[in-house]
């Protein structure tokens, strides 16, 4: 028996009828930027429920180094930025998707700006551009130099506790989108959850936006915060939701690689101000792999910097900023980090190797963040928009949140009943998860956490072969098996079961996608197939239990958004 096609529609056994309940017009899990994004365009219809994980500060927007990408300067313009975008996801964007955010994305950067965000500025008094990997113009905006995501939430946050009826539950997780029957397609209602103080809580609403962030947790080497396990992809695909493009997972090239360092993300923006990769010898690689050098788009740069590794066996690469003036004023933040290590960029090199950064994949939407299950609206990194295709290009992603996250908040009013007063509550239905124990063998949780992070670093990396995949998918049905089965009550369970369910469908994709491109690549299939040139969806079965791809469609166009 697979254990995934018979996975248990909820995590935990409960009777909701028996558990406190709270009601609201739209619910949103996930507190990053496109979430509370979200959250604001939501409360011009209604009364908003956020739920963030943890605090404000272990969101990977909070952490997010790197800048927004925008057209702010009339020596660059919106072709140029869809045409790098489309360039980058290597023949599966959907245009109307990227055309429309990034024409949509001067006005939105614009209003954070008005809401009190502090970007750079040049000594005139103008936005101060920089340039990333894969960007042809320099169109990227910053804040403190490497500190654009916590500058971008603590302006959200702020917005959205002073935004009349919008509540905000810190601290809190979401553990299930509770559907009124185990039917696949059925109607999402809101969420089971469990706070820290008050236990598990049944949250029912008219609308639910996914925005619970991605998967980098999966991976033993990564960028992103303790918080992004996978959860939301889980959740959705129980609820019968559709997951696409799940092979891509975005490696960024650069970050901080000693023994005893968490993996700190070294921005790309310190290679737009002009840092060389080098390898054990000094030599700068990439100079003879692409055009662009160390501006190359992500996945090329953090394949070059593994082939390099390999070559030297074992010797690790080195970031030269030794010639970069006022490097601590420009980069204060990456500057800290480096001192706690008595690492001097002014005078040494900066040892990097890539880690998982990015989750391209997601629940599959539309251009105005509907799900394929009625009532479910996700944005952000949880989402698969169509933006990004098969590699996300620097600095788009904080543009996607603000960008989908207003489209979701805004679309999902339809679900609102014509006529219906505001006022009026969301219906309960009597929800009943009757799970018997388990009386199988039992393995230890923090080994199955560990061995599965470690399986994925090492066979759904960045270099993939087919017979590493197949191996890889029965060492997690294996863990899964044993792990899947249990009822746990606390987060530390519950992420190890979305991290098995997220891994094993990522493993699958990667091996059913028999060829490379963007940030896949399968070296037993070195070559881009143009069959291959679309979106792979999994999801289950409406006749059973069933996990296989299915080839979606474009999105349709966004045209009815707002300019």
């Amino acid at each position: 028996m697979d254990p995934l096609l018979h996975q248990r529609r909820y995590l935990i056994p409960f009777r909701g009828s028996l558990l406190p309940q709270i009601f609201t017009d739209t619910l949103v899990i996930g507190a990053g930027v496109a979430g509370l994004r979200a959250a604001l365009a939501a409360s011009q219809h209604g009364e908003v429920i956020v739920l963030s994980k943890s605090d404000f500060r272990q969101t990977n927007t909070a952490w997010a180094q790197g800048g927004i990408a925008a057209v702010m300067d009339a020596a660059d313009s919106v072709e140029s930025h869809v045409q790098d975008t489309l360039t980058a996801g290597a023949g599966t964007c959907d245009e109307p998707t990227v055309r429309q955010v990034v024409q949509r994305g001067p006005r939105l950067l614009e209003e954070v700006i008005s809401w009190g965000m502090n970007v750079d500025r040049t000594p005139g008094g103008g936005i101060s551009l920089g340039r990333e990997g894969g960007h042809g113009a320099s169109r990227i905006i910053h804040a403190h130099g490497d500190a654009t995501g916590a500058e971008l939430q603590r302006v959200l946050v702020d917005r959205v506790h002073a935004t009349p009826g919008v509540r905000v539950f810190e601290k809190c997780f979401a553990l299930d989108l509770i559907t009124p029957s185990t039917e696949v397609g059925a109607p999402v209602m809101g969420a089971i959850t469990h706070h820290e103080k008050y236990g598990l809580q049944m949250i029912w609403a008219k609308a639910t936006i996914l925005a619970a962030g991605g998967a980098g947790v999966l991976y033993r080497e990564t960028t992103n915060p303790p918080a992004a396990t996978a959860d939301g992809l889980a959740m959705a695909f129980r609820a019968g939701a559709t997951l696409a493009d799940m092979a891509f997972m975005q490696f960024h090239p650069t970050t901080l690689y000693l023994a005893g360092a968490s993996r700190s993300l070294v921005t790309e923006a310190i290679r737009g101000a002009g840092a060389y990769l080098l390898d054990a010898s000094g030599h700068r690689f990439m100079l003879d792999v692409h055009p662009l050098a160390e501006l190359a788009p992500r996945d090329v740069v953090s394949q070059a910097i593994v082939r390099q590794i390999a070559r030297q066996g074992g010797e690790v690469v080195t970031l030269d900023c030794r010639h970069i003036r006022d490097f601590a004023r420009m980069f204060p933040g990456i500057a800290a980090i480096l001192q706690k290590f008595e690492l001097d960029p002014a005078k040494d090199l900066i040892p990097v190797h890539p880690a998982a950064h990015y989750m391209i994949g997601g629940v599959r939407t539309d251009a105005f963040g509907r799900t394929d299950v009625p009532g479910l609206y996700a944005a952000g990194e949880v989402a698969s928009t169509g933006l990004h295709g098969a590699n996300r290009l620097a600095s788009n992603s904080l543009l996607e949140g603000l960008v989908f996250g207003e489209a979701a908040g805004m679309a999902c009013e339809e679900v609102r009943a014509p006529h219906t007063p505001r006022s009026a509550r969301p219906a309960p239905v009597p929800i009943v998860s009757d799970i018997r124990p388990s009386d199988r063998g039992e393995l230890d949780l923090t080994d199955v956490r560990s061995s599965l992070r470690s399986a994925m670093w090492k066979n759904v990396g960045i270099e993939r072969t087919g017979q590493k995949l197949g191996g890889c998918i029965e060492m997690i049905d294996f863990w899964a098996r044993y792990t899947l089965d249990k009822i746990f009550d606390e987060p530390a369970g519950w992420e190890v079961q979305n991290m098995l369910l997220v891994g094993a469908v990522m493993a699958r994709s990667a091996l059913w996608r028999d060829e490379s491109r963007g940030c896949h690549l399968r070296t037993d299939a070195p070559t881009p197939r143009p069959d291959f040139a679309l979106h792979d969806g999994w999801r289950k079965g409406r006749d059973g239990p069933r996990l296989e791809p299915v080839r979606t469609t474009p999105s349709p166009s966004p045209s009815l958004l707002p300019a």
